[in-house]
């Protein structure tokens, strides 16, 4: 990972490795990379993971085992743009698995992060220029917990 790309860190008190395993375990193209152990120099417990390099359709992660201080938000998440529903049903499915289905297309995974699972179309239909269909679509989302596309469709067409 020394490239300029971008990496995002996620803050777990204790749960980072199992935490990469799990993400790794649902995207499809996904690796666990270098994984370091905290030393006798601390802070935390000598021998235990510090951190976990892991990425997740191209995009780098680094889980941190960094104590109970902080805490994930809904502030922050991450979208899935899907194709079709099979996928949408495909990620909410594993991310929601001892989590929490929250609302239009949101869920919280069992380590506390967001994500947004929303088919691609959903975009076009947001951004149309009419904007009774917008409106129409707006609606049919804010009913919704996961989303779904022959709904969406329908409500668009009015």
């Amino acid at each position: 990972m020394s490239d300029n790309a971008f990496t995002t860190c996620l803050w777990f008190d204790t749960a980072g490795e199992a935490a990469a395993g799990f993400y790794t375990s649902i995207f499809k193209n996904s690796s666990i990379g270098r994984i370091a152990r905290y030393t006798e120099a601390g802070p935390g417990t000598a021998g235990r993971v510090m951190t976990v390099e892991f990425e997740l359709n191209g995009q780098k992660f680094m889980a941190l085992n960094g104590g109970p201080q902080y805490k994930f938000s809904p502030a922050i998440s991450f979208m899935i743009p899907c194709q079709d529903q099979d996928e949408v049903d495909y990620y909410w499915s594993g991310l929601s698995e001892g989590g929490q289905e929250v609302a239009c297309g949101w869920v919280t995974d069992r380590y506390g992060v967001s994500w947004q699972v929303f088919p691609t179309v959903l975009g076009d239909m947001m951004s149309d220029p009419d904007p009774e269909k917008v409106r129409r679509v707006t609606e049919a989302m804010l009913k919704m917990i996961k989303l779904d596309i022959a709904t969406l469709q329908e409500a668009y067409a009015g």
